[in-house]
């Protein structure tokens, strides 16, 4: 019977390439974002919701949470592999995050779609 092992961050570089990956998406959309609020004519409320009214700016906009709650994850997902030695704490903080960042990642898409 083979045991799964729950301790150690053994992920490599599976979890290095997705943290890149997900910062290049957060670092586009950071300037497409800058762009777009540099060129709007004033800062009215009016203004903002015509930068999200596009389907575009808000799939972008989810696509960067998403990326920013994945980035996220897999760094506090690791800390804690490598400092919280207790494997019932762990797991209970990797559960606590992860309600979270997934109660979050509803809270994002019902403001987006909300707009």
């Amino acid at each position: 019977m083979v045991k799964p092992v729950i301790v150690g961050a053994h992920y490599g570089f599976r979890d290095w390439l997705a943290q890149r990956v997900t910062a290049v998406v957060m670092a586009i959309y950071t300037v497409l974002f800058a762009i777009c609020v540099l060129t709007m004519p004033d800062a009215s409320y009016e203004s903002w919701r015509a930068i999200f009214s596009g389907g575009f700016m808000k799939f972008a906009t989810f696509l960067f949470f998403m990326s920013l709650f994945f980035h996220a994850w897999i760094g506090v997902r690791d800390i804690f592999m490598d400092y919280i030695k207790p494997t019932g704490i762990r797991l209970t903080l990797h559960s606590v995050v992860a309600l979270l960042l997934v109660g979050y990642a509803g809270w994002a898409a019902q403001i987006l779609w909300r707009l």
